[in-house]
């Protein structure tokens, strides 16, 4: 029983290390699409902040704008 644990312990480890391997890759190749964006004279930040509500529910990214909205009128910004 204690090697079938060992053997199954091992595989889940080999596992995770190859995807974290895989992980380091697609971080490597985001990195180097940013590196083309921004070559061709695209704002990073502004882009990865695209990305950010992109990913966001509708009604999620509509709060979040009011609330920002609200803050900059009481700072006097908006």
């Amino acid at each position: 029983m204690a090697e079938a644990t060992d053997d199954r312990l091992r595989l889940l480890i080999e596992r995770i290390e190859r995807l974290e391997e895989e992980k380091k890759g697609i971080a490597d190749d985001i990195r180097d699409v940013y590196a083309e964006a921004k070559a061709v004279g695209y704002d990073t930040k502004i882009m990865r902040q695209i990305i950010r509500l992109r990913k966001m529910k509708p009604d999620e990214r509509s709060e979040q704008e009011t609330i920002l909205d609200t803050y900059k009128a009481a700072l006097g910004m908006g």
